[in-house]
């Protein structure tokens, strides 16, 4: 019989698809789990659309089935954490790759005030033929790598399919990803929302499958990948639009007294442009690092930035247009210098040399002046406080 709702501790959530030959050896050795450890608790089996009679198993073997049309990882455990009875959630995946006898260190961190328990299986052990080399020594240490950099993480293994959570905590994160990311999205959010997170050794056996995982190591490996960068726009726009910028600014002015020379090679005017260039470009992406960070905060997909809001009470829409104007009329001052220049020789031939090194700054602070005004105006709107349609506010 199921335990009352109100009684269930433990949920065991396996998301499923096509698992005929192990669900039923998972499902049996979660119970056995519960009962050899007095936990009240529940196994749920999210089935994502098995043609193979998955379903008909776990329920078999006494598991309660969730069934869920939209297809995809996350969608299949999103799906399930929404149906979970239990105060805390442990999440495995149905191939028996991962011991559901052995699942108390999860519990007990839990139980410690842990918002997110993570498996690690470098610390835990990795059998023999249970990770492809690719994913053991490159893939995943590099994708952990990169998410720990991130985000300020302590987890050593980002895509262990094993890990425990609270579901109040869960649903507070407001997971998105209907993907394999999903395993991305919830450390992520875990960690930027400043939840408790630790991880525990865990052992990776060869799963019992005689068909291939449904893993695609390059394809999935782009999505984490790209879901840890648009999660981070201060390292996908901030840092290399910095970096960029003050490259380019450093060489315009190393430049603009006269030609430099490293060696024998005379560097002038020519690398000047491309110089100015970089600026705009990396400035460009130091704005599109800021609209992001704004839109994904204003839609919910990251959390309040205390610092952002800071810097906003300081710089307003009348700060940037001030100070996009000034920069403007700086760059329109050397234009109309450089005109005059032309115009005192007849608008006759000149020395590009020296043209050029008034031309090429004022076009700069032309541009980022312009974008600066813009920028500001843009950053006004996405901070427009949401009203609801005046339909829902009549009673």
């Amino acid at each position: 019989m199921t335990p009352d709702a109100a009684l269930i501790e433990l949920t065991i959530l396996m998301p499923c698809l096509n698992e005929a030959e192990t669900v039923g050896q998972c499902v049996l050795k979660a119970q056995g789990f519960l009962r050899a450890n007095g936990v009240t608790g529940e196994v749920i089996v999210a089935d994502n659309g098995s043609t193979d009679g998955s379903q008909q198993i776990a329920e078999r073997f006494g598991a309660r089935l969730v069934s869920v049309v939209e297809r995809g990882y996350g969608a299949a455990l999103m799906a399930g954490v929404l149906q979970a009875r239990g105060r805390y959630i442990i999440m495995g995946d149905a191939d028996d790759s991962y011991d559901f006898t052995d699942l108390m260190p999860y519990l007990k961190a839990l139980r410690d005030g842990n918002h997110l328990v993570m498996g690690n299986r470098f610390r835990g052990g990795i059998k023999p033929g249970a990770m492809p080399p690719l994913h053991r020594y490159f893939g995943n240490p590099i994708l952990s790598w990169i998410g720990r950099i991130f985000f300020k993480s302590p987890i050593g293994d980002f895509h262990c399919g094993l890990r425990g959570f609270v579901k109040s905590a869960a649903l507070r994160m407001d997971l998105r990803t209907t993907g394999m990311e999903f395993a991305s999205e919830l450390v992520v959010k875990a960690s930027l929302l400043g939840m408790r997170v630790t991880e525990v050794p865990t052992i990776l056996w060869t799963d019992g499958r005689s068909r291939p995982p449904h893993l695609r190591s390059w394809r999935d490996g782009w999505r984490h990948l790209r879901f840890l960068l648009m999660y981070s726009p201060q390292w996908l726009f901030l840092y290399p639009g910095m970096v960029i910028m003050l490259i380019g600014m450093g060489v315009m002015f190393w430049i603009l007294p006269g030609t430099r020379r490293v060696g024998t090679v005379g560097i002038d005017i020519h690398t000047m442009v491309y110089a100015g260039l970089a600026v705009v470009v990396g400035f460009q992406s130091v704005v599109f690092a800021v609209f992001t960070k704004v839109f994904a905060i204003s839609e919910g997909l990251l959390p309040q930035d205390p610092d952002l809001d800071r810097l906003f009470r300081y710089i307003t829409l009348e700060v940037g247009v001030t100070v996009g104007a000034s920069i403007a009329l700086l760059g329109l001052a050397g234009t109309a210098y450089a005109v005059m220049s032309w115009m005192g020789r007849s608008f006759g031939p000149m020395d590009p040399g020296t043209l050029l090194r008034v031309v090429v700054p004022s076009g700069v602070c032309l541009t980022l002046g312009y974008q600066i005004v813009l920028s500001s105006f843009f950053l006004s709107i996405l901070g427009l406080r949401r009203r609801k349609n005046s339909a829902e506010l009549i009673p």
